[in-house]
């Protein structure tokens, strides 16, 4: 293991968890200079019963400061015009202001806030920030597991958090930088500048959408292509002076050829994202199913906020 873990004291750094009906997937890690480090990893199942307690006690768990990584359809990621309130006020204001954009009742959602930062060069358009709101059950329950397996809970964290946080490894320059994600049936596509998100887009198209045949890919990646130039000209509208650098492709299970094929078509500097080249990891590091399995939680496990979401 690498010699930040300990075995006598609180570890450094972040455990990122998210709860699954098999067991928890998991990462280790801590935000540092000049590279962060991933010190463990990995999937862990339940034994004969689904019991979280026992499993967390076998871990040693309770020896770590715990995020919980919500699934994408735990929550929403609203873009909102930012309200002209104060710091106290504004919450109450982001709720009043999402009440009609959930699908339940305002009262029962948790509601936080993410800031874009403010640029000169978009004052005409007014300042937005990002509104994250889930369903109170939803966190009360991830909080009452956590609780009840004396598992250390600090924070709850989302994808386009944890992925802001795996393109800010790659920022170089006074540039911004795109990263896709696909999953099975789902893709995220987030843009960073100086290590902040300043966008986020989630669209509904996945890896089972592209066939192992290149050839008959073209109908799928064309469809991840306009939604990725759909990204980038919004982002270009709002925020002129910030150009973006290139665009970075998370690991995949299985050879797709997207970054050539995006970069093709959209005509921004497309490349793949091997987290061993960024990352600090014991030995000879993830492959690249395990990458793609457990990108968020590696990146969840960099948080470096003392704010919890």
């Amino acid at each position: 293991m690498l010699g930040w873990l300990r075995n006598n004291k609180k570890m450094a750094g972040w455990f990122a968890l998210s709860l699954e009906p098999q067991g928890i997937s998991f990462a280790h890690g801590r935000h540092a200079a000049p590279k962060s480090a991933i010190g463990l990893y990995g999937t862990r199942a339940f034994g004969a019963e689904p019991d979280l307690a026992k499993l967390a006690h076998s871990m040693q768990l309770a020896r770590y400061d715990c995020t919980a990584l919500l699934r994408p359809g735990d929550y929403q990621l609203l873009l909102v015009e930012a309200p002209n309130v104060s710091k106290e006020e504004l919450k109450s204001a982001i709720r009043w202001r999402i009440k009609d954009m959930i699908d339940y009742h305002v009262d029962d959602a948790t509601i936080d806030v993410l800031d874009i930062p403010h640029q000169e060069a978009s004052a005409a358009r007014g300042r937005t920030m990002y509104a994250v709101s889930a369903r109170n059950e939803l966190i009360q329950s991830t909080i009452q597991q956590c609780e009840q397996a004396d598992i250390a809970l600090s924070v709850i964290d989302i994808t386009e958090t944890a992925q802001r946080n795996i393109a800010a490894l790659y920022e170089s320059g006074d540039r911004a930088m795109a990263l896709l994600y696909l999953a099975d049936d789902w893709g995220l596509v987030t843009i960073n500048y100086r290590h902040e998100l300043y966008l986020a887009r989630r669209f509904d198209i996945g890896l089972k959408e592209i066939p192992l045949q290149v050839a008959g890919a073209e109908a799928a990646l064309e469809r991840i292509s306009v939604e990725i130039q759909r990204t980038l000209d919004h982002f270009d509208r709002q925020f002129r002076s910030i150009p973006v650098e290139r665009l970075l492709v998370a690991p995949t299970p299985r050879e797709t050829s997207i970054a050539g094929a995006l970069q093709s078509r959209i005509g921004v500097q497309a490349r793949d994202v091997d987290l061993r080249e960024a990352l600090l990891f014991d030995g000879e590091g993830p492959d690249n199913a395990t990458q793609w399995r457990l990108f968020h939680h590696f990146g969840a496990a960099l948080r470096h906020e003392t704010k919890a979401l």
